[in-house]
């Protein structure tokens, strides 16, 4: 009989912990009870108004990763693992994050409260339903869409061509049968007939608005921002001019205070927004993030997918737009995961094969030189797997060492905030120096210079061209006066190009800007390249088909 057990899934981890009452939670960070809405036992909501005379001020570290792969990195796991291990080096600290999407939850990616043991609790309501906030963002986004319709239909006292609407509905799920549809079928008495279509909601420009947005009075002015799409006479028509951005921000009102939980090991967790860093700026709220930096004296917070994608926004958009900088930056990297990028199959991922490994370092060592572009000194999170040998990970380590790279090995997923100490200790040598940050790209440049500083330094591409219809865009968004905004790059995760299968360090290559979108609410203009949907589809077999729950109402089969 063998002696081998079966780990535990991060489900049983976390069914398996006592949390802290959230009040609890919330005392020890200096949160005052008039400031706390409770959402049963063990969540809360944080009214940022509550906290007077409190400024934000604590250094921010940031997690980013290599272009992820089937491999796995674990970015979300080893930013609660390492907020865990400053914890227990007795620093002040909060882990802000972003809320889990149910399209990925329930179709391949996962849930977004980390793994092992270096999750926030409870993983299954945070990972469902949580306290409805992307619910709430769901009912603004297409509240706007049916009063769009309406106005149509009642006269278009803004004379708003419906073949030029913007303004897309959205459902917080992958449905690729609602990328294209038809609305207003079935007489005068249904509306007017018109195409339309579905992105996720968080795609939706509310949900970067809701992200963004400093205050209420921020957050209304941003809704009114937002383009819904044009005249006959090609103007654009703005929410507005419809004057409903009160309602909107009604709506928004409850789901816009941030979201209070806990780590495994009793680190407050702040957890708010969740926007997808290849479709849109992938950071959490700028609310969390400052309440964050108001109760603590370091915030771990992380961006999505890699550092081409999310670190690049979260320093050209997030930080920019929020008044602060990055005190310091992680890269997670798997020996597995560099495999993959050098050319392995996911199903020889267990045999070893340094060399392998020596290939795959070039995306390593592009994002390091990506982060440093920005000046920043970054540290590289080497997430450990059972199955590495000691033989891969010395080319990981040699690398680092004639590189001048600081690199930590950390084993959060089995240990915690133990398996992170080494980080921690690396994080903390990091914060005690000054850096030099400075965004990629100057904001008063051409869109199309803009694009090329992106593709250039951070995708270590050679040029960038636009497609006629982006070409068309761009002259109106010229003529408008609105060039001067941020770029948000919609671009596959997979790889450095627009090309989700070039793994690795491709060189020499163009991208193409298909479509140039303004988001005038989010305060950037989001660039459409390769074949990037706003609305995903589901995997052949969806990660709902091992979810279930049983006879006491408890979920079984997630993740």
């Amino acid at each position: 009989m063998s002696n081998v057990t079966t780990p535990l899934s991060d489900l049983e981890i976390a069914n398996k912990a006592t949390m802290q009452p959230i009040g609890d939670i919330a005392k020890a960070a200096g949160i005052p009870e008039d400031a706390l809405e409770l959402y049963g036992k063990y969540k809360a909501k944080i009214d940022v108004t509550q906290l007077k005379n409190q400024t934000a001020d604590a250094k921010v570290v940031l997690v980013t990763a290599i272009n992820p792969t089937p491999a796995g990195e674990g970015k979300s796991t080893v930013t609660v693992g390492l907020a865990d291990a400053l914890h227990q080096l007795n620093q002040k600290v909060v882990v802000a994050l972003r809320e889990p999407s149910l399209g990925p939850v329930m179709g391949i990616k996962g849930g977004a409260t980390g793994g092992g043991y270096a999750q926030v609790v409870p993983m299954d309501e945070i990972n469902l339903h949580f306290t409805g906030d992307l619910h709430a963002i769901t009912t603004a986004n297409n509240a706007l869409a049916a009063l769009i319709d309406n106005h149509i239909h009642r006269g278009n006292e803004l004379n708003i061509d419906p073949r030029r609407i913007l303004w897309k509905r959205v459902l917080d799920m992958n449905d690729r049968s609602l990328r294209n549809v038809i609305v207003g079928l079935g007489g005068p008495a249904q509306g007017v007939p018109r195409e339309d279509g579905f992105d996720i909601t968080v795609a939706s420009e509310i949900m970067a608005i809701f992200c963004l947005a400093t205050d209420y009075v921020d957050l209304k002015k941003r809704l009114g921002e937002i383009v819904i799409g044009y005249t006959y006479e090609r103007e654009p028509v703005f929410v507005r001019d419809l004057k409903v951005e009160g309602a909107l921000t009604l709506l928004l009102k409850d789901a816009f205070k941030p979201n209070l939980v806990q780590t495994l090991e009793g680190t407050p967790a702040i957890i708010h927004g969740g926007p997808f860093a290849n479709i849109a700026h992938g950071c959490n709220s700028v609310q969390a993030t400052q309440t964050a930096r108001k109760l603590a004296d370091v915030v771990v917070t992380e961006a999505g997918f890699g550092a081409d994608l999310g670190a690049e926004k979260f320093m050209d958009i997030k930080a920019v737009q929020a008044g602060f900088k990055p005190n310091a930056v992680v890269i997670v990297a798997t020996a597995r995961a560099l495999k993959m990028h050098g050319g392995v199959d996911k199903k020889e991922l267990k045999v070893a094969n340094p060399e392998a490994i020596t290939a795959g370092m070039q995306n390593l060592a592009k994002h390091v030189e990506t982060v440093r572009a920005f000046g920043v000194e970054p540290i590289v999170a080497l997430n450990r797997f059972i199955t590495d040998t000691q033989e891969e990970l010395d080319v990981i380590l040699n690398w680092g060492t004639e590189n001048g790279v600081k690199i930590a090995l950390t084993n959060v997923w089995e240990q915690g905030g133990e398996g992170g100490l080494d980080l921690a200790q690396a994080v903390l040598d990091v914060l005690a120096t000054d850096n030099h940050f400075k965004p990629i790209y100057d904001l008063e440049d051409s869109v199309e210079n803009k694009v090329r500083a992106i593709v250039q330094k951070v995708y270590g591409g050679a040029n960038v061209t636009f497609a006629e219809t982006a070409k068309k865009q761009l002259a109106d968004i010229e003529r408008f006066g609105w060039s001067n905004l941020p770029i948000c790059m919609a671009k596959t995760q997979y790889s450095l190009t627009d090309q989700p299968k070039l793994l690795g360090r491709p060189e020499g290559f163009t991208i193409t800007v298909r479509e140039v979108i303004p988001k005038l609410g989010a305060k950037f203009l989001v660039c459409l390249t390769g074949d990037i949907m706003t609305m995903p589809g589901l995997p052949k077999e969806p990660a709902a088909l091992r979810m279930d729950i049983d006879e006491d109402g408890n979920a079984v089969g997630l993740f």
